[in-house]
């Protein structure tokens, strides 16, 4: 039967294209659905502080009049502005099994982005690498974490038969308190040097000066990863959005700062305990007893994920990563949360794979962005 793509248009339909990932994964035990509620609202172009700064349409694609697969192709200026590029780029791809649907989502695509001037697609990225992104290439065994996704390994092959080929492999590293052997010495001679040495301190995020928190959070991560491939800039829309969102997982035990003399934050952590571990009995929904469900499940959390962990360039050589990597050993003792796996790391980033190997840790997950370039028009 042919396959119909159409844009989303109607609440309805934007219900369903949330929803199709419950069919498409409905006998994949590791597949966590997300809260409806919530992929509702960030698909919301009025509530949405990315798209203050980004254009998107969103598709279905339909066969038979059911839907069968799912993209989104946008463009963010303010990536393109920040690295001189002229990218456009795709997102939330869900697929049946089907070489044809696969096809028509990424002919749509790329159609609409050629519109657009674009000069190639880059994806998935939901919407940007400041959100969920990459495709799931290895490590399918394992359960995703908070704000990470688990995909169909054939969805791989669909995108590269279409003519998809890899930008950039997105490494997530496992860390275990029973490791702690494994650890270059250097790392913790670094971490006790850091405040006799440096007058630099590691100390907890306050949730009582919350707000005021994040922001300092957040310069820290534009400064320490705006050279990275693909990065873009949260603005203080974004960051109180994200402040508001990060709010009701938070453990300060787990959210760390580096704090120098003149009370300046240099280096931060801020690592989740891995909720999924709750989402995955709601449903995707909180009412009228997830909530219930929630409460209980959450004191049986048991790892973690490092969302972000970065240091402002001109103290990348005090040993505050160090400082930061130590606390995290501290905390993984004193907590129900013994380990757990770093967020994604470029493969790129020499110094913090290198760090990562000097941990201990382990790569258990690959998560890969593709590109095609194209001329426009063309």
């Amino acid at each position: 039967m042919s396959v119909d793509v159409r844009p989303v248009k109607t609440k309805s339909e934007l219900k369903s294209f949330v929803k199709l990932p419950w069919r498409l994964y409905r006998n994949e035990p590791l597949w966590v659905p997300p809260l409806i509620h919530d992929r509702m609202k960030f698909l919301d172009r009025s509530k949405n502080p990315f798209f203050e700064h980004a254009e998107a349409e969103y598709f279905l694609a339909y066969r038979n009049g059911e839907p069968v697969g799912r993209i989104t192709a946008h463009v963010d200026h303010l990536l393109n502005e920040v690295h001189g590029t002229e990218w456009g780029q795709f997102g939330f791809f869900e697929t049946e099994d089907d070489p044809q649907v696969a096809k028509a989502l990424l002919d749509t695509a790329e159609a609409w982005l050629r519109e657009r001037g674009r000069d190639r697609m880059v994806g998935p990225m939901d919407f940007s690498t400041n959100h969920e992104c990459g495709l799931l290439v290895d490590g399918f065994e394992r359960p995703p974490q908070i704000l990470e996704l688990w995909h169909h390994p054939y969805y791989g092959k669909l995108l590269e038969e279409w003519g998809l080929a890899k930008a950039m492999d997105l490494y997530k590293w496992q860390l275990y308190i029973q490791d702690r052997e494994k650890v270059h010495p250097i790392i913790w001679q670094l971490a006790e040097k850091l405040e006799p040495e440096h007058g630099i301190r590691i100390r907890h995020m306050s949730k009582r000066d919350f707000k005021n928190e994040v922001k300092r959070f957040m310069d820290v991560y534009n400064s320490a990863w705006e050279k990275n491939w693909a990065f873009v800039p949260l603005t203080d829309a974004e960051l109180v959005q994200y402040a508001k969102d990060l709010r009701p997982v938070l453990d300060p035990n787990w959210a760390m700062m580096a704090e120098n003399g003149d009370g300046e934050i240099v280096g931060c952590a801020l690592t989740l305990p891995d909720y999924n571990q709750v989402l995955k009995h709601l449903d995707g929904r909180l009412l009228p007893l997830g909530w219930l469900k929630a409460l209980r499940k959450r004191k049986e959390i048991n790892t973690v994920r490092v969302f972000a962990l970065g240091v402002k360039p001109e103290y990348q050589h005090t040993g505050v990563a160090a400082g930061l990597y130590a606390e995290h050993f501290a905390m993984a003792a004193a907590t129900p949360q013994t380990g757990g796996e770093m967020g994604w790391i470029l493969e790129s980033n020499t110094a913090m794979n290198k760090a990562m190997e000097g941990m201990g840790g382990k790569i258990v997950k690959t998560y890969r962005i593709y590109e095609k370039t194209f001329r426009p028009g063309g």
